[in-house]
């Protein structure tokens, strides 16, 4: 994959570029499995990474549709949210991560993301049943509820070695 530019991810240097995504994709995996939460900071920080990588490698225009990318995730993103559809935590998550990706990479990321996603519910669905959880149980708690973290990690690491 292109990170931006001509920056190769099989090459050394572009798998160093890519570090940071794979790394935080991996925490807010994580976290989201074992919490439920993904941070503030480390959304912050991945979409900070991701601007100036961007920034660095293509200029002021790579950086303007990389951060436009990550805007229009995140309005997207806080929609689903308010529609009780997507966590907080994964509507940021998903913004930070589309800051490593043009806009024209938009539509592939959330192509990579909802994939991710779907194999996701059906692992989850799949655990449930084996475990003799209620698949939608009457009183949910916080660990009833999809980590959709894991599947925006996923999708962005797929993106990286298509």
């Amino acid at each position: 994959m292109q990170l931006t530019g001509s920056t190769e991810l099989g090459s050394p240097f572009g798998f160093a570029l890519a570090a940071p995504l794979i790394v935080s994709g991996l925490i807010a995996a994580w976290m989201d499995l074992k919490y439920r939460r993904i941070p503030n900071w480390l959304c912050g920080l991945l979409a900070i990474i991701g601007l100036a990588i961007a920034a660095w490698i293509g200029g002021t225009s790579v950086l303007a549709m990389h951060g436009l990318h990550c805007a229009v995730a995140l309005l997207v993103g806080m929609i689903l949210f308010s529609l009780g559809l997507f966590g907080g935590g994964d509507a940021k998550f998903y913004a930070a991560t589309a800051a490593w990706f043009p806009l024209a990479a938009g539509v592939k990321l959330a192509i990579y993301v909802s994939l991710s996603g779907l194999g996701l519910l059906l692992a989850w669905f799949c655990y449930r049943r084996l475990t003799g959880k209620q698949v939608r149980p009457k009183n949910p708690t916080i660990h009833d509820s999809l980590p959709y973290g894991i599947a925006i990690a996923t999708g962005a690491i797929a993106m990286l070695v298509r």
